[in-house]
C-alpha cells in the first residue's frame, strides 16, 4: 500500500487531486490543507509520496520541500504547479522535489509522474536495505596526476562509509580530509615532486608548475594507487605513490604548532594525525597507511594518533 500526502490550501483542488490518485491501485490518500498541517502529519505518520501546491498561505511549497529533505530525506515530493509558480517550481527542484506536474494537465500527467516517481524511490529504498546487509567495501583505484579526480574520491568513500553504517557525519568528514592530504602529497609532493615551500610563496606558480609536469618525464607516467577497505568498524587506506620518497623521521613527533599548520605538507602530516588512529609510512616515504576505528576515542587530539616508519610498523 502506496500512502500519499496531498497538500493544498484549496478544498476543491484537493478532491481533483485525490479523486485522480484513488484511480491507482493499492494506494492511500490523505490531506492536509497546508505547509504547517502537512509537516506535523509527517512528524506523525509514516508516508510514501507527497503531493503540494506550491503557493499556499502560512508554509508554503518551498519551504515544505525543504522541511522535508531535511527531516524524511526518503519521502519523495511531487510539486502541482499553476500560471505563474514556474519560477519557485524551479527552485523547489532545485533544493530537492522529486518532480512537478502543471495543474492543468494534472487529469493526463498525474498518474504516470507518481508511478514513474515511486519507482525510483523504491529502487533507492531497496537499495539502502541492501546496503544493511554490506559488511566490507574493498577497492583498489590508480589514479593519473589530475587532483581534479579527488573530490570524485572523497565523494564515493564518503557514500560507502555512509553504507556501511557509519553514521556521524563529522567522524566521516574527519576521515575523507585525511584522505584527501595523503592523496594530495601523493600527487604533489610524491609523483610531481614539488617543494611545500614553492606553494606557500607562491601558490599560484605551484598549480602552474604541477600542470606542466603533468605532460613532462619523468613525471608525467607515474601513478598513485590508492586501495582501501571499509566495515562497519575500521577505515582502511594504503596510498603508494611512484616517486623517489622522502625522509619521514622529521615528522615522526610532529605536533601542533602555528608553523606546521602553515607549512602545507606539514599540515598535511598533521590533519592525518589529528583523524585517524594510525598513519604509518613505508621506509622510502612513498606509501602511507591509514586506519580509523569507529567513534575511537582519539578523534580530533592531534597528539594521540601513532605516526611511524617501517622500522615501527
Amino acid at each position: 500500500m502506496t500512502k500519499i500526502l496531498v497538500v493544498d490550501d484549496s478544498a476543491v483542488d484537493r478532491r481533483l487531486i485525490c479523486g485522480l490518485l484513488e484511480r491507482l491501485s493499492d494506494v492511500e490518500v490523505r490531506t492536509a490543507q497546508d505547509g504547517l498541517e502537512a509537516a506535523e502529519m509527517l512528524d506523525e505518520q509514516d508516508f510514501d509520496l507527497v503531493i503540494t501546491d506550491m503557493i499556499m498561505p502560512g508554509m508554503h511549497g518551498l519551504t515544505l520541500v525543504e522541511r522535508i529533505r531535511q527531516r524524511h530525506p526518503r519521502v519523495p515530493v511531487i510539486l502541482i504547479t499553476s500560471q505563474g509558480s514556474e519560477e519557485i517550481a524551479l527552485e523547489a527542484l532545485r533544493r530537492g522535489a522529486a518532480s512537478y506536474v502543471p495543474k492543468r494537465l494534472a487529469a493526463k500527467r498525474l498518474a504516470s509522474t507518481v508511478a514513474q516517481v515511486m519507482q525510483a524511490s523504491q529502487h533507492r529504498a531497496a537499495q539502502t536495505e541492501l546496503m544493511r546487509c554490506l559488511r566490507q567495501w574493498s577497492f583498489l583505484f590508480v589514479l593519473d596526476n589530475d587532483w581534479r579526480h579527488f573530490r570524485a574520491m572523497i565523494d564515493y568513500v564518503q557514500e560507502a562509509l555512509e553504507d556501511l553504517g557509519w553514521d556521524d557525519p563529522a567522524e566521516c568528514t574527519r576521515i575523507t580530509i585525511a584522505l584527501q592530504e595523503a592523496l594530495s602529497n601523493a600527487v604533489f609532493h610524491g609523483n610531481l615532486e614539488l617543494s611545500s615551500s614553492l606553494r606557500e610563496n607562491d601558490e599560484r606558480r605551484f598549480f602552474a608548475l604541477a600542470k606542466e609536469r603533468r605532460e613532462q618525464p619523468p613525471y608525467a607516467g607515474r601513478k598513485v594507487r590508492l586501495e582501501g577497505r571499509l566495515t562497519p568498524d575500521e577505515a582502511f587506506f594504503r596510498v603508494r605513490d611512484e616517486g623517489p620518497g622522502f625522509d619521514t623521521k622529521p615528522f615522526a613527533n610532529l605536533i601542533y604548532r602555528e608553523e606546521n599548520v602553515e607549512n602545507c605538507f606539514g599540515r598535511g602530516v598533521l590533519l592525518m594525525r589529528a583523524f585517524m588512529d594510525e598513519v604509518v609510512y613505508n621506509e622510502t616515504g612513498n606509501e602511507v597507511r591509514l586506519s580509523k576505528r569507529r567513534s575511537g576515542g582519539n578523534a580530533g587530539d592531534p597528539a594521540a594518533a601513532r605516526i611511524s616508519g617501517a622500522a615501527d610498523s
